[in-house]
């Protein structure tokens, strides 16, 4: 545990310093084109505020409860209507019969409409002051929903609706006040408007490993749902694969609701299914799975070229090297 609390003492501002209203912003773009480059990304500020946030939030949510009291600010309120917006589009937008069972077409139709609206649903989150840099920040908004070409969505997609949420800490429209809200308001709403996308269009996972991959579409949730078990005084992380349990706590953790939303979609034993789960389950304590999580997303994800070379680097979330 101790590496994730030495990273993750302080606020978004400290991770991600607020910009200036004069700052100069930019389209976001690739710049991790061969595996060389992967340097590049690990020694860049865009990483360190990256990993600074997701940990910042992960101390952040230590041992509370979802049902737990927490201010939802007017931003907070925004961004919830904007996800609203989303969904609404879904229902807009209904699968079209086609001959192949997964990658429903439709979900390129919903896709064209973000493409067309994101810069103006980001610009009515953003302070007055800041409005310049919703072209910046709604790139990370319409690569969050997973890619129209192969109908497909990952934890890079993932990673990229983390990436938006920073930007608009750095930006001062989400302040400290807001973390607990940044996780259990809006990044679970997030993973509902995902979720349905994914059941509504048949979305494929996005470089699955299959059985060996922790889930087939999300990973922070299991790494911030972790952290919410810390020092809980009778539920043990074997206790997540009973499926009692599951149905009795899921609606207080965000772990036991993505391990229900596995059930609802996967049929046979959970050992087969989710088998890097169900060795999880054998961990004997919560700061043990929350600790190795950490190191897995770093290793799986953020150190993957496949996931990174697909990550956009603009003003906010900058390759340039962490000043020394």
């Amino acid at each position: 545990m101790a590496e994730a609390e030495q990273q993750s003492g302080s606020s978004p501002e400290d991770e991600a310093p607020q910009v200036a209203s004069d700052a100069t912003f930019m389209i976001p773009k690739k710049e991790i084109s061969m595996v060389p480059d992967m340097g590049k990304w690990k020694r860049s500020q865009a990483y360190a505020d990256y990993i600074g946030f997701i940990l910042t939030l992960n101390e952040a949510v230590k041992g509370k409860k979802l049902s737990c009291e927490y201010q939802v600010s007017e931003s907070v309120e925004k961004l919830l209507d904007l996800l609203g917006t989303l969904d609404r589009w879904i229902d807009e937008t209904p699968p079209v019969d086609q001959p192949s069972r997964f990658g429903n077409k439709a979900f390129r139709t919903w896709f064209a409409k973000l493409d067309q609206e994101a810069e103006a649903l980001v610009s009515l989150v953003l302070p007055a002051d800041k409005q310049a840099a919703a072209p910046e920040i709604a790139v990370y908004l319409k690569e969050s929903v997973g890619n129209p070409t192969r109908i497909d969505y990952g934890t890079g997609h993932e990673a990229a609706f983390a990436a938006f949420l920073c930007c608009l800490c750095k930006v001062g429209a989400l302040l400290v006040e807001d973390q607990l809200a940044i996780v259990f308001t809006v990044f679970k709403r997030y993973l509902s408007v995902m979720r349905k996308l994914q059941k509504t269009y048949r979305m494929e996972p996005a470089g699955s490993q299959g059985v060996w991959g922790l889930d087939d579409f999300q990973f922070l949730p299991f790494i911030w749902g972790s952290s919410q078990f810390l020092d809980h005084p009778t539920l043990e992380p074997r206790h997540f694969v009973d499926e009692r349990v599951v149905n009795e706590h899921h609606q207080d953790y965000m772990f036991l609701e993505c391990i229900k939303f596995i059930n609802e979609m996967k049929t046979g034993p959970f050992g087969e299914h989710s088998n890097q789960l169900w060795n999880i389950s054998a961990v004997p304590s919560w700061s043990k799975v929350n600790q190795g999580l950490i190191r897995m997303y770093k290793a799986e994800c953020l150190e993957k070229f496949p996931v990174i070379q697909h990550f956009k680097f603009g003003s906010l979330l900058s390759i340039h090297p962490v000043n020394p």
